[in-house]
């Protein structure tokens, strides 16, 4: 069964390998959804995106799946996983790529039932960066505190720390990392699926004076690579006095880089945000990441795993024979979801 409340163009978008030079192109058809699921699709008020200079609407859709016996059984309240998506698709083509019901279905067949929530973050740009930013809006705030409230007033959920998990993929495993070290008093345990932008991004002159020179009105035709660059630093150094992008740039008014805008991207690096942030992470019940062997993004979150060993920060490792699209799916709904649900509170005492 599937209830829409609120309607959204569904277009076959990119999922982002989130390195700014490289892509690959998906296209799903609509999620399958299985007998006894229910999906609700959601306009969700984030306080936390209002008047963001990039006009990205405050107004989010949300896809919200429920699981069978949520309609049956009154009574009983639910864990809930929120699904993070990648860059330049939505999240209603990320709940569809990934087939998001049919992973509810057949972990409640098994004996684990959650309710997931998959937000949409798409911007001007392709991508929130999940970050907190005036010219994109406050991602990281709406994902843990405008859309946790929401979900826990509208549905039958265990509003508790120990029964929420955020889990993400490519740009969103970058936003679980981002958003769990800015918020762990709202998650029991994180994973991040294949995450981008885990170490420090720099630029070059050349690079960076190509990307001040982009036109704002010809961002979305400018490539995959330059508009996840723009879409970066507009959500990492923005700046209202400088309109139209309302960004610092990272090369100065000579064409030399500006390191105070590379130490303000650095400060939006999970790498450079581990040493100082080892309370907030060894607070978590439980920590996974993985990546594909053939992921251009493994070496980065190796790094990530690197780090987090230096801290003594236990947490779930992996590398799996897969690229950066292949296999998420299948891994969401057969190691991700069991690993969850073996890690938080699924009942309530």
């Amino acid at each position: 069964m599937i209830r829409h409340l609120a309607s959204s163009a569904c277009a076959a978008l990119a999922l982002a390998l989130a390195s700014p030079v490289l892509a690959q192109n998906i296209t799903a058809p609509d999620a399958v959804v299985p007998a006894g699921i229910t999906v609700e699709s959601v306009m969700v008020h984030g306080a936390s995106l209002e008047g963001n200079l990039e006009g990205n609407s405050a107004d989010r859709e949300v896809m919200v799946v429920l699981p069978p016996s949520y309609a049956s059984n009154p009574n009983r309240h639910y864990p809930v996983v929120y699904y993070l998506h990648g860059f330049a698709i939505s999240g209603r083509d990320f709940y569809d790529f990934m087939q998001v019901p049919t992973a509810v279905a057949d972990n409640a067949a098994a004996g684990r039932e959650f309710i997931v929530v998959v937000p949409d973050t798409l911007t001007a740009m392709g991508g929130s960066m999940y970050a907190n930013s005036v010219t994109t809006g406050n991602f990281r705030d709406f994902v843990a505190t405008d859309l946790v409230a929401y979900i826990d007033a509208t549905y039958r959920t265990i509003p508790e720390r120990g029964s929420r998990a955020l889990v993400g993929h490519s740009m969103g495993g970058y936003g679980t990392w981002m958003v769990g070290m800015a918020h762990p008093e709202q998650f029991a345990v994180i994973w991040a699926q294949s995450a981008c932008c885990v170490s420090p991004r720099r630029e070059t002159p050349e690079t960076g004076a190509a990307m001040a020179a982009v036109p704002r009105d010809g961002a979305d035709a400018s490539g995959f690579g330059m508009r996840a660059g723009l879409a970066s630093a507009v959500a990492w150094a923005p700046n209202p006095a400088n309109p139209p992008y309302f960004v610092d740039w990272p090369v100065d008014a000579a064409g030399k880089v500006d390191e105070l805008v590379m130490a303000k991207w650095a400060n939006n690096s999970p790498l450079a945000q581990v040493a100082s942030h080892v309370t907030q992470l060894a607070s978590f019940t439980a920590i996974g990441a993985d990546v594909g062997d053939q992921d251009s993004l493994m070496a980065d979150d190796l790094l990530m795993h690197e780090e987090l060993n230096k801290f003594g920060i236990a947490h779930d490792w992996a590398v799996y024979e897969g690229t950066h699209v292949d296999r998420i799916g299948p891994r969401f709904s057969t190691v991700v979801l069991p690993w969850v649900a073996s890690h938080i509170a699924m009942t309530r005492d």
